[in-house]
C-alpha cells in the first residue's frame, strides 16, 4: 500500500501511519494506491476512509461490469482494461476508484492468477511517474483520477491497435490464398472479433457511467469538464472497436463465402464422379444382361440334348423315328421362347 501527499511540488511518499493526519490537514491531496485489497487494506478503506460496506466488498471481489455509486461525500467507479490471455482469452484488470474532496484511493484486483502482478498497476505507476517528472501537476482528486484513468483509455486504444493489426493479417491471407489450415485460420478470426467485443463492452459501459457522473450536482466545474471529457474518450474507443469490428466481420463473411464456393465446387465435383461411375455401372449391368440373356437362351436347347443323349436302357431314337425331329424341335422351341421373353423385357 503506497501512500502520497500530492502538493503543487509533486508526489511526496509518506507512511502509512500519518494517512489519518493527512486527512485533517489542508496541503495539497492524498493519494493512496492498493495493489491488493488485503485485511490491511479493507481496514484503512472501512475504519480510516470510513468508506460503505458494499463499496469495500466490491474491492475484494471482482466486478465483471464497470460501475459507479455516488455518495454524500465521495464516487466509487469500477473500470476494467484488457489484457492478453492464452487462446485469445481477455482478461478484465479492474481498476476501483474512491474519489472524494481531499483524497483519491485506487485499488487494483482481485486479478486472474495467469496475470503478472505488475500489468495492474501499469495506469497508476504511469502516473506517478509523470508526477516524478514533473510532467504531471493535478490539482485535485478528479484531475489524478483523470489522468489515470486516461492512461487506462490508451491502453484500450493499444489493444485495439494490436487486435487490428491481427486483422489486417488475417485479411491479407485471405485476399492473397494462403490459408494453410482453415479451422486455425477461423479460430484467429473470432479470437480476434472476441478482442473487440470485449474492448468495446468495456468502453462501452465506462462511458456510460462518466455520462452519468458528469451530471452530478456537486461536481465543481472544472472537474465536470475532467468527467465529461474521460465520457468522450470512451465513447471514441468504443467506436474504433465498433469499426474494426465491422471490418473483421466483412473478413470472416468474406472467406466463409469462398469456404461455401469451395465446398459447392467440391461437391459438384463428387457429384460428377458418382454421376460417371453410375453410367459406367449401369452401362455394365445392361451389358451382364445380355450375356446372361444369351447364356439362358443357349442354356436350354444344351439341356434338352444333353436329357435325350443319355445312355438309356431303350434308346428312344430306336423304336421311334421322329424323336430326333421332335428333339431339335424342342431345343429350337425352348430357344426361341427365351429369346422372346428377353426381348420383351428390354434384356436384348
Amino acid at each position: 500500500m503506497d501512500l502520497h501527499l500530492i502538493t503543487t511540488n509533486g508526489a511526496e511518499p509518506r507512511p502509512i501511519g500519518e494517512l489519518a493526519g493527512l486527512l485533517a490537514g489542508d496541503t495539497g491531496f492524498v493519494w493512496v494506491d492498493i495493489p491488493y485489497c488485503d485485511d490491511q487494506a479493507v481496514h484503512v478503506l472501512s475504519e480510516v476512509f470510513g468508506f460503505h460496506p458494499l463499496a469495500v466488498k466490491d474491492c475484494v471481489e471482482r466486478n465483471r461490469v464497470p460501475k459507479m455509486h455516488a455518495y454524500a461525500e465521495y464516487v466509487f467507479v469500477v473500470l476494467h482494461a484488457p489484457e492478453d490471455g492464452e487462446r485469445g482469452h481477455v482478461h478484465y484488470l479492474e481498476l476501483d476508484q474512491f474519489i472524494g474532496p481531499n483524497y483519491l484511493v485506487t485499488v487494483h484486483g482481485p486479478s486472474n492468477p495467469a496475470v503478472s502482478a505488475e500489468a495492474p498497476l501499469r495506469e497508476t505507476r504511469a502516473a506517478l511517474e509523470r508526477i516524478e517528472k514533473g510532467r504531471l501537476r493535478p490539482d485535485s482528486p478528479f484531475g489524478l483520477s483523470h489522468a489515470i484513468v486516461a492512461a487506462l483509455i490508451r491502453n484500450q486504444e493499444e489493444y485495439v491497435e494490436q487486435v487490428t493489426a491481427d486483422v489486417w493479417r488475417l485479411e491479407q491471407q485471405v485476399t492473397g490464398g494462403t490459408v494453410d489450415d482453415p479451422e486455425a485460420f477461423l479460430n484467429n478470426l473470432f479470437r480476434a472479433r472476441h478482442g473487440l467485443l470485449a474492448v468495446r463492452t468495456m468502453s462501452a459501459l465506462s462511458s456510460a457511467i462518466y455520462g452519468r457522473m458528469a451530471g452530478l450536482p456537486d461536481l465543481p466545474g472544472d472537474d465536470a469538464t475532467l468527467v465529461a471529457d474521460t465520457a468522450d474518450r470512451f465513447t471514441r474507443v468504443r467506436r474504433i472497436a465498433d469499426g474494426e469490428r465491422e471490418y473483421l466481420q466483412g473478413v470472416i463473411e468474406f472467406y466463409q463465402s469462398i469456404l461455401t464456393i469451395t465446398a459447392t465446387i467440391v461437391a459438384q465435383t463428387q457429384n460428377d464422379k458418382v454421376q460417371r461411375l453410375t453410367e459406367a455401372s449401369y452401362a455394365q449391368n445392361e451389358e451382364v444382361k445380355k450375356i446372361s440373356a444369351w447364356a439362358a437362351i443357349f442354356f436350354a436347347p444344351s439341356l434338352v440334348a444333353a436329357v435325350y443323349g443319355m445312355n438309356f436302357d431303350d434308346m428312344p431314337e430306336l423304336h421311334w423315328r421322329v424323336g430326333y425331329p421332335f428333339a431339335l424341335a424342342l431345343m429350337v422351341a425352348a430357344g426361341a421362347a427365351l429369346h422372346h421373353a428377353f426381348k420383351r423385357r428390354g434384356w436384348l
